[in-house]
């Protein structure tokens, strides 16, 4: 079984989730800000229930998945990053490489949470996965986020309709 990692940065601690952090989390899914460009629509605190469920999985079934993201000053749940392989079934397939992904409260972005999470997802995931390809989907509308890909190296080699038109990125370890 996979021993979940918990990462360090200068602000924040990359953490396994915790089922005391359920209310938090779907607090944060269920916010229309956070979700616009991923899902369209708030999330049911039922179906965050499954996506938490579904975040501790992967890590038993893959050997990666999504940390937590805890503010060190506060304490406080920011969101979540890492890693995912959903079988999404669009063309071009991204299956099999480390599908990379990033979800913040409202109130902390423009911060450099996001860029500075993600880089330490993307270097243990380069120590634990060399060989696996890193890429990520993002609306086109979602500018923000294509502004975080882009620092951490991602570039846009397709696009695709997941649920209306995605940008397919992909960054070389």
């Amino acid at each position: 079984m996979t021993i979940v990692p918990t990462l360090e940065t200068e602000r924040l601690i990359l953490r396994p989730h915790r089922l005391e952090d359920f209310d938090d989390y779907a607090a944060i899914w269920a916010d229309p800000d956070v979700v616009r460009f991923i899902t369209g629509s708030p999330i049911s605190r039922e179906n965050s229930w499954s996506r938490m469920l579904r975040v501790a999985g992967l890590w038993h079934l893959m050997g990666f998945g999504f940390l937590a993201i805890e503010e060190k000053g506060t304490g406080r749940l920011l969101g979540e990053a890492g890693f995912q392989d959903m079988r999404r079934e669009f063309q071009p397939s991204i299956e099999g490489t480390l599908e990379t992904g990033w979800a913040l409260v409202p109130s902390v972005h423009g911060r450099g949470y996001a860029t500075e999470a993600v880089t330490a997802m993307i270097s243990w995931g380069k120590a634990h996965f060399p060989d696996h390809r890193m890429t990520c989907i993002i609306s086109p509308e979602n500018a923000a986020s294509l502004r975080v890909a882009a620092k951490l190296g991602f570039r846009e080699f397709a696009r695709a309709d997941y649920h209306g038109p995605i940008l397919v990125l992909a960054r070389e370890n």
